[in-house]
């Protein structure tokens, strides 16, 4: 699909900021991830990056960079600099992908499974705080909605929906 830049017509008002979906995504997504970024730099040295890969491994062990880069909407530089910086903590080990062809396949070590089960409940707490004032079905609302507009982002830029996910 391609967008053009031509406002009907019939369009009296202009781009208003604080009205426009996008930008109050993106503000709303900021400080939330940096809300939750400074607890987990400060309890567990992990940047958000990091620690996306520990949760997603935590789900899906032994997946490859380009997986993670899938899973996690991250780009492959921030993906490896993440992935780096874990091994180099003792985190996340690397093994040889079962095809071959130099791809590797990271997985939780002991250390990172352990890290994570500290994590996943402080996760949780900030996610039950972040929602507390919206009702059960607000937030499977929200969560459908977001899902639907991500996949309709990503078909704009000529990219595959996400995989579902449970709500």
């Amino acid at each position: 699909m391609t967008i053009t830049s031509r406002v009907p017509e019939t369009s009296v008002v202009g781009l208003r900021l604080d009205d426009h979906l996008p930008y109050r995504l993106s503000v709303a997504a900021s400080a939330v991830s940096g809300l939750i970024a400074r607890a987990y730099e400060d309890r567990f040295g992990l940047t958000d990056p990091q620690w996306r890969l520990i949760c997603v491994l935590a789900e899906d062990p032994a997946l490859s960079q380009a997986d993670l880069g899938a899973r996690t909407g991250m780009d492959t530089m921030t993906v490896s600099r993440a992935a780096q910086g874990l091994a180099k903590r003792r985190l996340i080990g690397r093994s040889e992908h079962r095809t071959g062809g130099g791809a590797h396949m990271l997985a939780l070590t002991r250390e990172g499974a352990h890290l994570h089960s500290e994590i996943a409940p402080l996760a949780l707490a900030y996610e039950a705080a972040l929602i507390a004032g919206l009702a059960p079905s607000e937030v499977a609302t929200l969560k459908r909605l977001l899902s639907r507009l991500q996949g309709a982002a990503l078909a704009l830029g000529g990219q595959p929906a996400p995989r579902a996910t449970a709500d």
